[in-house]
């Protein structure tokens, strides 16, 4: 079984219709992230047929995209509101046991309209570290030109059962610092590491195998000259990894490892 920690099922399904029966026929587990309820209904309820079918299981995650204090449609003064009835429904989720983990939630200061919308991003962080912690959840990191910001939550994050950087986009030094101060740190790759970015493969290639994982962020990290992004990625993903980790014997065990790694992460069976 394949498994990708990191993906958006309901928006994958609007450019792709069959995309539930493919990740089927993978056989590939996911994590799904949702910031609104009716994404995290549509995950649910694949979910629901897919433990009835007896299929690869779909993790649940939910929180508020540190991106959407800048989207046009929720400045001003009515997103507050949306803000708050956002973050009650995430806590009744994470209340009645239907999460998986609190995610992707983390900082973007990746351009100028992200980064005046830091101060919010901030409050918002706290408030999903806050319940991450309170109900034992692994929380997922959207970190863009943010590591530093991190690192400044140090104390808290190394009480959390897990901690999840999608897409990660530190440095091999970075990641290494996290995990040496106690951080249960797990790293997820996706396409930049197709694209080339140096900074990426270093870090896949020197970070300790068990903290490994694999997404596709589907469909918002396509290949060039696709789309979206789906499933179908990860095996061009294990492919570029397994020469980079000579440690794992072939490509077979090096997949069973980042499956383990996933299940470890998102605290499953």
């Amino acid at each position: 079984m394949a498994t990708d920690a990191h993906c958006h099922l309901a928006s994958l399904l609007k450019q792709l219709p069959q995309a539930e029966q493919e990740r089927r026929s993978q056989a590939l587990a996911c994590a799904a992230s949702a910031w609104n309820k009716e994404d995290f209904t549509c995950h649910e309820e694949l979910a629901l047929h897919a433990q009835q079918d007896k299929a690869p299981g779909i993790f649940q995650c939910f929180a508020l995209h540190p991106q959407l204090p800048a989207e046009p449609a929720l400045r001003g003064s009515g997103s507050r509101t949306v803000f708050v009835s956002l973050l009650g429904f995430m806590e009744t989720l994470a209340s009645e046991g239907r999460l998986h983990a609190i995610g992707e939630t983390g900082f973007d200061l990746y351009n100028p309209g992200f980064r005046a919308t830091e101060a919010l991003q901030d409050e918002l962080f706290a408030v999903h570290l806050d319940l991450a912690l309170s109900r034992r959840l692994p929380l997922v990191l959207h970190i863009r030109k943010a590591m530093h910001k991190v690192f400044a939550h140090k104390q808290a994050l190394k009480r959390l059962p897990a901690l999840v950087f999608h897409g990660y986009s530190g440095t091999l030094g970075e990641g290494e610092a996290l995990l040496r101060q106690g951080i249960n740190g797990y790293f997820s790759f996706g396409t930049a590491l197709l694209r080339g970015r140096k900074e990426s493969i270093r870090a896949c290639a020197g970070l300790p195998l068990d903290r490994l994982l694999l997404e596709t962020d589907a469909p918002y990290q396509p290949l060039k000259g696709r789309p979206f992004s789906s499933g179908q990625d990860l095996r061009l993903l294990l492919k570029a990894v397994s020469p980079l980790r000579p440690d794992a014997a072939d490509a077979a065990t090096l997949e069973s490892i980042i499956d383990a790694n996933f299940y470890r992460a998102y605290r499953a069976p």
